[in-house]
């Protein structure tokens, strides 16, 4: 089984920056709604991409837009300029699945976002894409069951190279329940994050410890 990896799914600096600075995140995904709940604008991609990657980001996720393909293939240029840890995020539509599969096919790492079917999944697989993500919370908003679904995605996506990249995760048992059905890759806000570092009794044990030590002289 693939090794887990978790990314902050968020445009607020501080509170990605503690999660880079802890080792604990691989990287760093946005979308617009994300940057603009951020108060941040497009002309600072390029300033947050170098910051995140200075940071010690492995990866960092920017979403082309446009609506066409020709427009996601003209707006994905100036993400893959921003460096080599960059990923492109494209929207599982009929025109975001043809710019997905360009910008495979010329050597881009691709993620297609908003993937809510085992279909789409299996096309997204037969192009190539490095990434898929279904955004679990949506789809229990919309009744649907999303732990079955995203465990499909990821099986008609094993051994192909393009692995769920579980977002909208409310919980830190969202994140364990999906690794448990087989999902390798995770990206969440910093508080589902903390929540996953978080254990009362491992807080208690921690003092006590200390409390220990300090009987003994440190």
């Amino acid at each position: 089984m693939t090794a887990p990896r978790l990314y902050v799914d968020s445009a607020d600096v501080d509170l990605v920056s503690g999660l880079l600075a802890s080792g604990v995140v691989h990287g760093v995904t946005t979308n617009p709604t994300i940057l603009e709940r951020g108060g941040r604008t497009a002309a600072e991609i390029p300033a947050l991409y170098e910051r995140w990657v200075g940071e010690g980001a492995q990866e960092v996720f920017f979403q082309t837009w446009g609506g066409d393909a020709a427009s996601f293939l003209r707006n994905a240029e100036g993400i893959r300029a921003l460096g080599d840890r960059v990923a492109v995020k494209v929207p599982a539509t009929a025109e975001g699945f043809a710019a997905a599969s360009a910008l495979v096919r010329d050597g881009a790492t691709v993620l297609v976002t908003a993937v809510y079917s085992v279909a789409q999944a299996l096309v997204c697989a037969s192009i190539g894409a490095h990434y898929i993500a279904p955004y679990l919370g949506r789809m229990r908003d919309a009744g649907m069951d999303g732990d079955a679904l995203i465990g499909r995605m990821q099986a008609v996506c094993d051994g192909s190279g393009t692995n769920v990249l579980a977002a909208s995760l409310r919980s830190a048992d969202d994140i364990v329940g999906l690794r448990e059905a087989g999902v390798p890759y995770f990206t969440a806000a910093p508080a589902v994050l903390d929540e996953l570092l978080f254990h009362e009794v491992s807080d208690s044990s921690a003092t006590e410890f200390d409390a220990a030590m300090m009987r003994l002289g440190a």
